[in-house]
C-alpha cells in the first residue's frame, strides 16, 4: 500500500515549532512527556521535555487496524499517524481548541493501534460510520475526527450520531488550524 505525505500536517507542524522558537526561543516542550523516550527528544529540562518532529522510521501504516478490523483506512489516516514522530500539539480551529494527537515513539504507536481498534469496535457496535480521531477537545465527551467514508473532518460527539462538518478534508483542516502555546 503507498501511503502518500500529508504536505498540510507538515507546514502545520512547522508553525506550531515556529511559534513556539518565536515566544520562547526553543523547541516545543512537554511536561507530560517527560521521562518517556522518543527520537524526537532534543533536550531534557527539569521536568520538561524539549522536542521536535522526526521523520517515522521505520516506515508504517496502520495495517494492524485494518487487519484487526477487517476496514480499509484513507489513506489520509495512514499518512496522519505514519509521517511523523511529534508531541500532541495544541491548536485552534474556527474558535474551538483542540489538541492534535501525534505519535511521541513506536511504543506510543502500538497504544494507538490498540485504542483506534477499541474506537472502532465501539462504533461498530452502536453502527455509527467509522471514524478515525484526530484531536481531542476540551469536552471529554467529544473529538475532532476523519469520516473513513468521506474523508470529511468532524466534531464527533462520542457513542452518538451528532457530528458536526467542520471541514471537507484532512489537508484543508490542517491548512487553517492556528498552533497555540501556553503563556
Amino acid at each position: 500500500m503507498e501511503i502518500h505525505r500529508l504536505e498540510s500536517l507538515t507546514q502545520f507542524t512547522q508553525r506550531y515549532v515556529a511559534l513556539w522558537q518565536q515566544r520562547y526561543g526553543h523547541a516545543p516542550a512537554s511536561h507530560e512527556l517527560s521521562g518517556l523516550a522518543s527520537p524526537c527528544i532534543v533536550e531534557n529540562r527539569d521536568e520538561c521535555v524539549l522536542w521536535l518532529p522526526q521523520p517515522f522510521l521505520p516506515a508504517a501504516t496502520l495495517k494492524q487496524v485494518e487487519t484487526a478490523f477487517d476496514i480499509v483506512l484513507r489513506p489520509e489516516g495512514h499518512a496522519f499517524y505514519t509521517q511523523q514522530y511529534a508531541g500532541d500539539m495544541p491548536a485552534q480551529f474556527a474558535g474551538q481548541d483542540l489538541t492534535l494527537l501525534q505519535v511521541w515513539s513506536q511504543q506510543d504507536f502500538i497504544r494507538l493501534q490498540q485504542n483506534l481498534i477499541g474506537h472502532l469496535v465501539t462504533q461498530k457496535a452502536r453502527k455509527l460510520s467509522p471514524t478515525l480521531f484526530l484531536a481531542t477537545v476540551p469536552a471529554e465527551t467529544a473529538v475532532i475526527s476523519l469520516c473513513n467514508i468521506s474523508g470529511n473532518v468532524l466534531l464527533e460527539q462520542l457513542g452518538s450520531t451528532q457530528r458536526q462538518l467542520l471541514s471537507p478534508s484532512l489537508a484543508d483542516f490542517l491548512l487553517v488550524l492556528q498552533p497555540i502555546c501556553p503563556d
